[in-house]
């Protein structure tokens, strides 16, 4: 019972923490930052694949299959994003 609150403490902490930081991020270094955050996520999903691993179904497994649902998202979704802030840049092409 200990654990569980010792993580959830942490995970709390953690969101605020993380909440805060990005609030503070102006919106011109938001897109690029989300390219790093592509590499956080990738790792988290590794993270919670061996988590989650386990055959016997737990606490701790079921959080582990969440973490790779939504760090999954997060991964995909900041992709997208950053192809789409790539094509800004793209030279347009001239119909003659």
């Amino acid at each position: 019972m200990e654990g569980i609150i010792v993580g959830l403490s942490v995970f709390v902490l953690a969101s605020f923490v993380g909440f805060e930081v990005i609030n503070k991020v102006p919106p011109t270094l938001h897109t690029p930052l989300m390219s790093g955050a592509n590499a956080i996520s990738g790792i988290a999903v590794i993270g919670a694949l061996i988590v989650a691993g386990p055959h016997d179904w737990n606490v701790a497994v079921v959080l582990g299959f969440i973490a790779i649902i939504l760090a999954t998202i997060n991964v995909v979704g900041g992709f997208l994003v950053t192809d789409r802030m790539l094509q800004m840049f793209k030279k347009k092409e001239v119909k003659a």
